[in-house]
């Protein structure tokens, strides 16, 4: 930086948040903000102008005079590896805030007084702090982005999905599916078929499109989530399996399915109480292991950030932190979310939900890139406006209402697309949703034995 003067904006730019603190001698933190200064105040920089400035700040007898200055720029042959040499600075800063950092922990380890899940908890805010102070790359000419972007465009070919397939058309045709480091928030009122929906849509990936895909379910274990996998992809009514009315219809076309999907590529992990940090570190081993092209989270509210003040602040670490994981492993990451009470209100006009409804947190509709918002309006009829199922046949009576079967999925954000309202088909019977096509069933999985093409 002494030698040339130019080198300086690289530095600046290596060294990031940790500016002058990066250097472990206070004297060389002291002239790093000096030359910092006259370069963002556009002074020129040679021996008179630091020197001057160096004894304006009581600083020049201090740090060692020309001596001092002259030891400093002998010290490299030239200025052009500038940010690299930074980059050693900053990665020695890096350590030494571990050291510290475990230095912490240990105290706290030592301190008997403190539960071991505490101690475990704090440990993990400690490194999570260090490990997210990384240095990205540095900006781009536009000309450069152009040639890639029509590099990806002439690779594309004709499909219209440059990200994965969320397995219902109208939603392909909006978000052209669901894009490699983008964080998408599907949220709903309890009930609304939230984790049937983030189901279908995994199951689709791993078991059509044969893509690795990792589901974490802190709602239900994972033969829980297996049998209901299983039960909607044969159609076999879950309710009635678990009070053992199943027929042998029912029982076949569950074997069927079981060995259509022994093969597919969908890791379930029901790990209760996690972390944002252990999570991040499933996720990361999984993406070794089995290369996964989208993860999906049932809920985030039912996720935990050690070390927050409050409830708002740690739902906004949480979404903070499933952003930065979607863009580390440059696959989508699909959270489903709760909505608070509004939508039920009495006083507010209609039961649709808004982005504002989201619960606990502003900050994850800011840091979301898409937020799809579940809404089934027969949900908020009367009972006695509902499907009811014979106990005999378990089949549907007809309903008062026929847009009883009808779910909306409402695209309430998308920072690189439209937004609208997709119509989707519901089935509670299978927990299952689907194409939402009129006078049709949805397009479920068919018997290989069957005259009718396969889902």
């Amino acid at each position: 930086m002494l030698q040339e003067r130019e080198v300086i904006g690289e530095v600046i730019n290596v060294l990031r948040e940790a500016g002058s603190r990066a250097f472990s001698l206070e004297k060389h933190q002291q002239l790093y903000d000096l030359l910092v200064k006259l370069y963002v105040d556009d002074q020129p920089l040679d021996g008179v102008v630091i020197r001057d400035e160096l004894i304006r700040r009581g600083l020049w007898e201090k740090l060692g005079k020309f001596d001092f200055l002259a030891g400093l720029i002998s010290a490299v042959p030239s200025a052009l590896r500038a940010a690299h040499y930074a980059g050693i600075v900053y990665d020695k800063h890096l350590l030494r805030q571990l050291i510290e950092a475990t230095h912490r922990v240990t105290e706290r380890a030592l301190d008997h007084d403190q539960p071991a899940r505490a101690v475990l908890d704090y440990a993990e805010k400690e490194i999570f702090d260090v490990t997210e102070r990384r240095v990205t790359g540095e900006a781009q000419l536009l000309h450069t982005l152009i040639q890639e972007a029509f590099k990806a465009i002439e690779q594309r070919g004709s499909d219209a999905l440059t990200g994965v397939d969320t397995g219902f058309v109208e939603l392909n045709e909006l978000t052209c599916g669901w894009q490699p480091g983008e964080l998408v928030i599907v949220a709903g009122r309890p009930s609304m078929g939230k984790t049937a929906l983030g189901l279908n849509m995994a199951e689709h990936l791993a078991i059509v499109r044969r893509r690795p895909t990792l589901f974490f379910s802190l709602e239900m274990s994972r033969q829980q989530v297996a049998q209901r996998v299983l039960c909607s992809r044969a159609r076999v009514n879950a309710h009635t399996l678990r009070r053992g009315r199943h027929s042998s219809d029912d029982l076949r076309r569950l074997q069927q399915v079981a060995a259509d999907l022994s093969d597919a590529p969908l890791l379930v992990d029901d790990t209760a109480d996690l972390t944002i940090l252990e999570l991040r570190a499933r996720a990361r081993l999984a993406q070794r292991r089995h290369k996964i092209e989208a993860v999906f989270v049932d809920y985030l509210q039912l996720m935990r950030a050690p070390r927050c003040e409050s409830r708002q602040v740690e739902v906004a670490t949480i979404s903070r932190g499933l952003k930065a994981l979607a863009k580390d492993l440059t696959v989508p990451v699909i959270a489903m979310a709760q909505l608070n009470r509004s939508p039920e209100d009495k006083s507010r006009k209609g039961n649709r939900p808004r982005m504002s409804d989201l619960r606990e947190s502003g900050a994850i509709e800011q840091d979301a890139d898409v937020v799809a918002l579940l809404h089934r309006e027969a949900y908020y009829q009367t009972p006695a406006a509902r499907v009811k199922l014979s106990d005999e046949a378990d089949a549907p009576v007809a309903a008062d209402d026929p847009e009883e079967n009808v779910a909306e999925l409402i695209i309430a954000k998308q920072r690189n697309g439209p937004v609208d309202t997709i119509k989707l088909s519901w089935d509670k019977r299978y927990t299952r949703f689907g194409n939402h096509m009129p006078g049709r069933e949805p397009d479920y999985y068919t018997p290989p034995d069957s005259p009718e093409a396969p889902f």
